[in-house]
């Protein structure tokens, strides 16, 4: 009975899923005034074995008429109008049309290339236009990694609703006004990407990181690595997205990231401010505090804001604690130096916050320190080559050494930031091979022209 009335209602009417999931928060707060039929399609249909993700995806491409050339040219160029997806109407007014937009091109060749957007304007337009650049991919990664994680989390979407809501109550509005913006843009409900977001609050990984500048760099250049040893399993690295910002009000900035996903796990301003994180966690610590923004979200906010190393921290240091980290921040440019900081919750008051600077007696790897070099790589070797090299090192020589030290099985992204001339090297892993097995792309802030018109997005 209950599996004819889900099948009766999605053959009778294909968009519905789609639609209703855009209005997922909603509904699950006001459960009591829906239909018996609607309760069923949404709340039953992961009961009877249907995989309602993968149909939403198939049938929200089907109908929004990405897959015409009109809509190809608007999603290219994101100028698709938000919420123009056809289905009932909503109880509330979704905003007009941004009348700034947001464009899209590649980035590096043969096998190294990623697709890279340029947005503008407020928050929100921002989040719509990066949407719509990225709308298919969105469609197909989103809901079914969060199916997947969700399986392996044991915890249901109405519980990462419930975590994401207990965390954004600290979290920069702005990003949730790009979130709303993204779900607008790329046809995916909130609530789903609501949801994606909830999810590295709940789990553990691992990463590493390496800062130098000074007389420890071949040109007095900071430089600074980022390795992602996360789930390959998620499939991320499947789907990169890079994005430079460019705000109304802020700093622009860019975020080597993964399709949906708009917290920044590192990331560089344009005021020279590179930002690198290291989980320490385990899962044997869970449950973790949520009531506090995950890094992800505030590193949003030092990029918007950050002017300096000095101000980075300043934001950093209002932040509630979640569980343990290591972070490493570089400023390149007004201050030129980086700290390391471990930031461990469970800890006790005195031992929560560690910040430490260049050749620190009290650093926690001493006496393997050196001046204008700080460093985390968990303990896998970093420390030889960098006292070897110092005073040669420079983009390749870090790319080496980034390549040695990730945790094999989980490498899914490395970064390695010029952050005093605004550039940087990426790499992905694709296609079974890590990382630190694959070339890395380049990328120069300044000579970015997503628009094609000839100009630096950065000077227009």
């Amino acid at each position: 009975m209950l599996g004819r009335t889900f099948s009766q209602i999605y053959h009778s009417n294909p968009t519905i899923p789609v639609n209703l999931l855009k209005s997922m928060k909603r509904i699950t707060r006001s459960s009591r005034f829906i239909p018996a039929s609607l309760f069923l399609t949404i709340y039953l249909a992961p009961i009877l074995g249907v995989e309602l993700p993968v149909v939403r995806i198939a049938k929200a491409q089907e109908t929004t008429g990405l897959t015409q050339e009109k809509g190809k040219e608007s999603a290219l160029h994101g100028t698709l109008t938000p919420g123009s997806n056809e289905g009932p109407p909503k109880p509330f007014r979704i905003p007009e049309k941004p009348t700034k937009t947001g464009h899209r091109m590649t980035v590096g060749d043969g096998e190294a290339t990623f697709p890279l957007a340029v947005v503008r304007g407020t928050p929100y337009e921002m989040g719509v236009q990066l949407g719509n650049l990225f709308a298919e991919e969105i469609r197909t990664f989103v809901p079914a990694a969060l199916q997947g994680i969700q399986q392996e989390l044991k915890a249901d979407n109405q519980i990462l609703q419930e975590v994401w809501s207990r965390s954004s109550a600290y979290a920069d509005d702005r990003v949730e006004q790009e979130l709303a913006g993204l779900a607008d843009g790329s046809g995916v409900p909130l609530s789903t990407l609501q949801a994606l977001h909830a999810v590295p609050l709940l789990m553990p990984y691992s990463c590493s990181s390496i800062a130098a500048w000074g007389e420890a760099t071949v040109d007095g250049h900071l430089y600074q690595t980022r390795n992602l040893d996360w789930s390959m399993e998620v499939g991320a690295h499947e789907f990169p997205m890079i994005v430079l910002y460019i705000p109304d009000k802020g700093i622009p900035h860019i975020v080597p990231s993964f399709a949906g996903m708009i917290g920044a796990h590192t990331g560089l301003n344009a005021k020279g401010l590179a930002l690198s994180e290291m989980g320490d966690a385990s899962g044997k610590e869970a449950p973790y505090q949520i009531h506090a923004p995950h890094f992800t979200v505030y590193f949003r906010t030092m990029l918007y804001d950050g002017d300096s190393l000095s101000k980075a921290l300043e934001i950093f240091k209002e932040q509630p604690a979640t569980k343990r980290y290591h972070f490493v921040f570089g400023d390149g440019q007004s201050e030129l130096r980086a700290v390391k900081v471990r930031a461990h919750s469970p800890e006790p008051a005195n031992k929560q916050l560690m910040i430490w600077k260049d050749a620190d007696p009290t650093d926690e790897f001493a006496p393997n320190v050196l001046s204008c070099v700080v460093y985390n790589d968990e303990g896998r070797g970093a420390f030889p080559t960098l006292q070897k090299e110092r005073g040669k090192i420079d983009s390749q020589k870090l790319i080496d050494l980034a390549n040695k030290i990730p945790i094999k099985g989980g490498n899914v992204e490395n970064v390695v930031y010029d952050a005093t001339a605004l550039k940087l090297w990426v790499s992905y892993a694709k296609s079974g091979k890590e990382a630190y097995e694959r070339p890395y792309t380049f990328i120069d802030l300044n000579k970015i022209d997503a628009d094609a018109n000839g100009k630096p997005d950065l000077s227009e």
